[in-house]
């Protein structure tokens, strides 16, 4: 028999009272409920379909909830496995170092992922690889608001992950050296003046999504080299949301260079999505719209 087990800790709390008693309550909430779902299962007849935590990083909860969805996966099989891991405060440093000591603590739960989201962390140097190595069965990543210190280049590679979302990352640069299960692929919000992503072995990628808030001294992103190790990309979207992208330059660009340098895309849309673009004359701003079709 399928199930399904979803534990959110925002069921547990209180919206209109969430001070930190309220916080502390209602993690103390999760780990209770987790423990006693998971430790009272009839093990040889149910397969966990899915299985969803999440959470905040607090103290010890969280692994006391990694020892117990590690215990569900050995002794039953869970299908699909997610886990979305927060902070209560915006100390990306000292939660940073809690989450890793959580990960060190629970390897067969993070080694039995299937999905991982992760908020307002800042990770050392080696961090994010060492949990993709581990995290093995993972096809999506979420990193939001997390970093590695100042000027930091992330260099990455996964065997099995099919979508990353990088939100508002405060990385120099992220490097995919070698994806060759990724599918999508959201990046947004960047800081650099250099090119913000380098793509290797990414050969299934199909969409991409570029989202930033472009002002005058960013570098401009060039498509056809920006995009030039990704043959199998089928939909672009686009949202410079300040003065960066110019209607004319752009409308011709995405035809001549980034369709050119595709020979074998058997399909392209462009969604400017938001983007405010100017057509030249002080004043004058176009309205978003769709760039272009070509099937």
């Amino acid at each position: 028999m399928l199930s399904r087990l979803v534990i959110n800790v925002w069921d547990f709390l209180d919206p209109f009272n969430c001070n930190n008693d309220e916080i502390v309550r209602g993690s103390k909430a999760v780990v209770k409920v987790t423990k006693s779902i998971l430790g009272r299962r009839d093990l040889s007849r149910n397969t966990i379909q899915f299985l969803c935590m999440t959470f905040i990083l607090r103290e010890d909860d969280p692994i006391s909830i990694g020892h117990a969805v590690a215990h569900a996966m050995a002794t039953q099989k869970v299908e699909i496995a997610e886990f979305t891991i927060f902070c209560d405060d915006d100390d990306l440093v000292i939660y940073g170092r809690r989450f890793m000591l959580f990960f060190d603590a629970c390897p067969n739960a993070f080694g039995g992922l299937t999905r991982l989201n992760l908020e307002n962390l800042r990770f050392g140097e080696s961090d994010i690889p060492n949990v993709l190595n581990t995290c093995k069965r993972l096809n999506h990543l979420r990193l939001f608001y997390c970093d590695s210190g100042s000027c930091t280049v992330l260099k990455v590679e996964h065997a099995q992950l099919s979508e990353l979302a990088i939100v508002n990352c405060s990385f120099e640069r992220v490097e995919l050296n070698s994806f060759p299960k990724l599918i999508r692929i959201i990046f947004e919000g960047w800081i650099s003046f250099e090119d913000p992503l380098s793509f290797g072995d990414v050969l299934l990628l199909d969409t991409v999504s570029l989202t930033n808030v472009s002002l005058s001294w960013h570098k401009m992103i060039k498509l056809s080299k920006f995009l030039r190790r990704t043959p199998s990309v089928k939909r672009l979207k686009l949202g410079f949301n300040s003065e960066k992208a110019c209607q004319n330059a752009l409308f011709s660009y995405l035809w001549s260079h980034f369709l050119s340098a595709q020979p074998i895309m058997s399909s392209f849309v462009a969604d400017l999505g938001s983007t405010r673009m100017f057509d030249g004359k002080a004043g004058i701003c176009v309205p978003p719209i769709k760039v272009c079709e070509s099937k």
